[in-house]
């Protein structure tokens, strides 16, 4: 993992490091412990996820690295799955809860990429901010995002990927959506750690998220207008 981090831990410096560090270094328990107390101590419940974020995007550094493997993926996502849900109530009690549904999503790693926990992340923001969420999963085709579109009818269709050597999935997609005649109905977005303004260019997406939180407003703003 990043040494700069482990030195700071080292130093003895704060828990948000410490939070960041747990979950690169697959110390299950000790993440667990430091989000509950973040949580339950009043911190923002945002600032929380976003750490995740940060550590898996390190994981995934190490993965592309040939450092870690693939159970070291399959446990930050656990440790994200369990933190997401950690902090459900209490995004849930800052955020109010919609009554009813104000659009929908369709939500995919691209083919090539088998990375969930960005994405997952997302969904999980996108739900409690009262959107209908279609999650395709990972290693997703262009054809099967074609195939939601045509039977969900959403408004926005997101794109996930971790991997710098799956990019032309995205572009792969946006030509497909587009050959099927229904780019004009959908606004595509498309995030991940790696993932550029040059990116989403190339793509010809409409826009890129660089956290959830910004995936989150760039869909409401698509749904109002």
């Amino acid at each position: 993992m990043d040494q700069q981090f482990a030195e700071r831990i080292d130093k003895g410096e704060n828990i948000v490091d410490d939070l960041v560090v747990s979950i690169a270094n697959m110390k299950e328990q000790k993440a667990m412990d430091l989000a509950a107390k973040m949580l339950n101590g009043g911190e923002n419940p945002l600032k929380v996820l976003e750490l995740c974020r940060q550590a898996v995007e390190l994981v995934g550094q190490q993965f592309e690295q040939g450092q870690y493997f693939l159970p070291e993926l399959v446990m930050a996502g656990e440790m994200l799955q369990k933190i997401s849900k950690m902090a459900e109530p209490f995004v849930k009690q800052d955020a109010a809860e919609a009554t009813e549904r104000i659009g929908k999503v369709v939500m995919g790693s691209v083919k090539g990429d088998i990375h969930d926990i960005g994405k997952d992340m997302v969904i999980f923001l996108l739900d409690v901010n009262g959107f209908e969420v279609q999650d395709l999963g990972v290693d997703v085709t262009p054809e099967a995002f074609v195939a939601a579109i045509r039977e969900t009818k959403p408004q926005v269709v997101g794109m996930s990927a971790l991997l710098t050597t799956v990019f032309e999935s995205f572009k792969d997609t946006v030509a497909a959506i587009e050959e099927a005649g229904m780019r004009d109905a959908v606004k595509i977005m498309i995030g991940g750690g790696t993932v550029t303004d040059e990116v989403r260019e190339y793509s010809g997406a409409d826009a890129y998220g660089k956290d959830a939180v910004e995936a989150v407003n760039l869909s409401k703003k698509w749904v109002e207008n």
